[in-house]
């Protein structure tokens, strides 16, 4: 199982870790104000910031999947947007726990002759 969203964007308020599809699929229009089906992978945490629920319309489906920190905690925006868009490598980071907003990778070298 692989997801492969369009585009991937934090909810940067936490949420309750038992509400299910339906109910972070109502977040999304009401709190966010996007479509949960346009093929972006929404991110919700808990107060706590140890778990994340990823979200994620596929074309015929949509995927829940819940990661769990055993130590620290997912490093998340600060309060003030409602929501944060990521990149690829932003994620990777985020899902390690790593502090992904500290965090940049270069600049593509330009080939010269």
């Amino acid at each position: 199982m692989k997801l492969l969203p369009e585009s991937i964007w934090l909810a940067v308020e936490p949420v309750d870790m038992r509400t299910g599809i339906d109910g972070l699929s109502l977040h999304v229009q009401q709190a966010l104000g996007r479509a949960p089906c346009d093929g972006t992978a929404y991110v919700f945490s808990n107060r706590r910031r140890t778990r994340i629920k990823v979200v994620s319309w596929d074309g015929t489906g949509v995927w829940m999947c819940l990661r769990r920190l055993h130590r620290g905690q997912f490093v998340w925006p600060q309060p003030g947007e409602s929501c944060w868009q990521l990149s690829a490598e932003q994620w990777q980071w985020l899902v390690m726990g790593v502090d992904w907003q500290r965090l940049s990778a270069q600049a593509p070298a330009q080939w010269r002759l």
